[in-house]
């Protein structure tokens, strides 16, 4: 084995441009690829493997890790997301991102015209705590109590306008057809909503507004109602969801409420307080860049 004195000695020399390409290469590869029985790489573990394999000789983790950094390369992080499946995610999409760009059909949105965007948070519990929480103080962080008792769950269903930044919602039992069509004529029955022009509802493609039938069971009972659905799993595309984020982590995180009502009555508090505060989200992404995007992913046709 080769001492830290012996690896810098070999870092002075300059490697050939291709040994540095196949070394990146191998920090691009998933370590399964490789038949190696882990699922991430360290910059340690590349270092062996280059070496082992006969990439190169010989070379420190400082070497590695500088080549690594430049092309931005960190193989040792990861994140979850969801490939497009949806064969019509360009077509689908697009409607989405025009309406936040204030655009239909190709022509700019009248002032009577509003978009709005919903979505359900399914199953939120209410966490009481064991022991009492206890607030931060010089150099301790705040803390709270590992184990806690159930008292219960619920759902919240949200209404996000896009361009005013306003939420409108209300907690349920449960998600389905009905709680849905509530939140619907909460929003609906009030103004500038009511005698809008037209209201764009952007929702995904859950089953409390899954397909045409939902668009007709809404536009049936309100008129200027038009239900526009997102890609399938394109809940990225939905700004709702950004609000949802928000509420997780102001409000949910850490969750210690000692009752049920008492989670209900915080949602709505900030609610209120988000719609007072808050200003639209600063949407930036387009079709353009959509298709930019999808044209990168392999096996997904796209709509014209």
């Amino acid at each position: 084995m080769r001492s830290k004195s012996d690896r810098g000695r070999a870092d002075r020399r300059v490697f050939p441009p291709s040994e540095i390409a196949s070394v990146k290469a191998v920090a691009c590869e998933l370590p399964a690829q490789l038949e190696l029985p882990f699922s991430r790489f360290s910059i340690e573990e590349i270092r062996r493997v280059v070496i082992e394999r006969g990439v190169v000789e010989a070379i420190s983790a400082t070497t590695l890790w500088e080549w690594l950094h430049d092309d931005g390369l960190r193989p040792w992080t990861h994140r979850p997301w969801i490939f497009p499946r949806d064969p019509d995610f360009m077509g689908k999409g697009s409607l989405v991102l025009d309406l936040y760009h204030r655009l239909w059909d190709g022509k700019p949105l009248g002032e009577k015209d509003f978009v709005i965007s919903a979505d359900e948070k399914t199953s939120i519990q209410a966490r009481r705590r064991k022991h009492p929480s206890t607030p931060p103080g010089a150099d301790r962080p705040g803390r709270f109590e590992h184990e806690y008792e159930r008292k219960g769950a619920l759902a919240y269903l949200a209404a996000y306008d896009v361009h005013r930044a306003n939420v409108f919602g209300r907690c349920d039992d449960t998600t389905g057809i009905i709680p849905f069509g509530k939140l619907v004529d909460h929003v609906m029955e009030q103004e500038p909503y009511r005698s809008a022009t037209r209201v764009f509802w952007i929702v995904d493609n859950g089953s409390s507004h899954r397909g045409q039938a939902a668009c007709e069971r809404l536009r049936k009972k309100w008129s200027n109602l038009i239900l526009v659905h997102t890609p399938v799993h394109a809940s990225w595309l939905n700004q709702v969801e950004i609000y949802f984020s928000i509420l997780q982590r102001k409000v949910l995180t850490p969750n210690d409420f000692k009752s049920l009502q008492d989670l209900e009555r915080t949602i709505l508090a900030f609610q209120d307080r988000f719609s007072k505060l808050g200003q639209p989200f600063k949407w930036k992404f387009t079709r353009d860049d959509l298709r930019r995007y999808l044209v990168k992913l392999p096996d997904l046709p796209l709509a014209a």
